[in-house]
């Protein structure tokens, strides 16, 4: 039984007086993109009656076959805490469906919701919880984002030093109005930067929450005069941000990955559910990292990982085992960054985990010691790979794993190759700062 009817959502809209409902969906970029409309034309919604033009958005469809429906998802509504008391406004999560009724193979949602069904049908739930991490700078006269910011705070500093802290705090209440469980918020290493880390849910709810939390963290900046980004490393020297991802599966309400008897606590399937990882993670890393700026957070140095490893016992590698075990029991990837599409992301990282507990892949020995730490002969003795350096390169490893277009649909895996390899091209093509100060006085 769902959370809202479809009686219950057009009672609330009278009741608080909202007039206006943003019917909200996500780009195959990870863009949260929303149709608005009135009170008066709820009903219609809610019959999955309101169309829009799929041409408009980037990847989603060719002009000639343009006409898409937007099915609300009713349990996504929710009343923004930020809009007017008078005329408030709410929203609907959306999945985008096409006009003979079939789920649009381009909506980031259905992929995530095809790969929970995989999941599904083996008996698993799977349950994610992510660590955010977003800057908050300045903005200009204009009220143009900058990258300055006053403050000079580290890891885990707080006010005075932390200037963003207000910020923080009323970042972590408005989540807190709209449902969210905030399990803890800190200032982050570099100055500016921030962690907010809620409650893991099962994998949709978890998606829906990051895009929510996006939208949150950016609104409630603006009100202080500042601007959040979850660009992953906006200036050179300092550290980027991560969306450390920890996932675990459950089967009849108990963590299939927790075994008391094993050495590290895990079980046969948190193994192989690694392994799978492992195996396709130079294929998922244009998505888990998707931007050209992605890779510039991807060096040896500012603690994001860099080889592909596990270890229970330290932070350097690309899969950390954290210390809680039994309910706690879960598998933490170190790589995605928040500039990621949260759906096509669980998606891709469920697929290969379930690849691997299907095919019983084992992964390598763990790795723990300071794999930054060792040279380039030891990484190879212990047969230790790279994630891939560039963006272009990691286009490569997705187009060269055919596993990964298959969980994502043919028609993302085109519209995002393509689009990524123009991306690549048109940074590749640009003139840099750093060339001229570097290049132009000497040659």
């Amino acid at each position: 039984m769902g959370k809202y009817t479809k009686s219950d959502i057009i009672r609330i809209v009278e009741e608080e007086d909202i007039e206006f409902v943003r019917l909200q969906f996500t780009d195959i970029f990870g863009m949260l993109k929303n149709v608005a409309i009135t009170a008066s034309q709820l009903e219609k919604v809610l019959d999955n009656k309101c169309m829009f033009d799929g041409s408009s958005i980037e990847g989603f469809a060719r002009i000639e076959e343009s006409d898409m429906y937007l099915y609300p998802d009713k349990d996504t509504f929710e009343i923004f805490p930020w809009r007017p008391q008078q005329g408030k406004v709410a929203r609907l999560i959306c999945d985008v469906y096409t006009p003979d009724g079939k789920p649009f193979e381009g909506d980031p949602r259905y992929v995530l919701k095809r790969a929970i069904k995989e999941a599904s049908d083996m008996g698993y739930t799977f349950n994610v919880g992510p660590e955010c991490e977003f800057f908050l700078y300045h903005t200009d006269d204009n009220g143009l984002p900058t990258t300055i910011s006053h403050e000079k705070a580290g890891y885990f500093d707080l006010g005075p030093v932390d200037l963003g802290e207000n910020a923080r705090r009323d970042i972590v209440m408005t989540l807190e109005e709209i449902g969210f469980e905030i399990e803890a918020s800190h200032h982050e290493v570099a100055p500016a930067q921030h962690e907010i880390d809620f409650k893991y849910d099962e994998a949709l709810s978890t998606a829906d929450n990051i895009m929510t939390f996006k939208l949150a963290v950016k609104t409630i900046a603006k009100r202080h005069g500042l601007h959040a980004t979850f660009m992953p490393k906006p200036k050179y020297g300092i550290s980027g941000s991560g969306m450390h991802t920890n996932m675990s599966l459950s089967k009849d309400g108990r963590n299939v990955f927790d075994d008391p008897t094993d050495q590290l606590g895990l079980s046969k399937e948190a193994y192989y559910f690694m392994g799978g990882l492992m195996k396709h993670i130079k294929g998922m890393t244009a998505i888990t990292n998707p931007l050209v700026n992605s890779y510039k957070r991807l060096v040896p140095g500012f603690e994001a990982p860099v080889y592909i490893a596990w270890s229970a016992k330290n932070r350097s590698p690309l899969i950390r085992i954290p210390a809680s075990r039994g309910e706690g029991t879960r598998i933490e990837l170190r790589c995605p960054d928040p500039s990621t599409n949260p759906y096509l992301t669980l998606a891709v990282c469920l697929a290969a985990g379930l690849d691997g507990i299907k095919n019983q892949i084992m992964p390598p020995a763990s790795v723990d010691k300071n794999i930054f730490a060792m040279t380039k002969e030891e990484r190879i003795a212990e047969q230790i790979d790279s994630l891939p350096s560039t963006l272009m390169e990691a286009i490569e490893e997705m187009e060269a794993d055919s596993f990964i277009s298959q969980v994502i649909g043919e028609h993302i895996s085109e519209c995002y190759i393509s689009a990524k390899k123009l991306e690549w091209e048109a940074y590749r093509a640009q003139v840099t700062e750093w060339e001229i100060e570097e290049y132009l006085y000497k040659i």
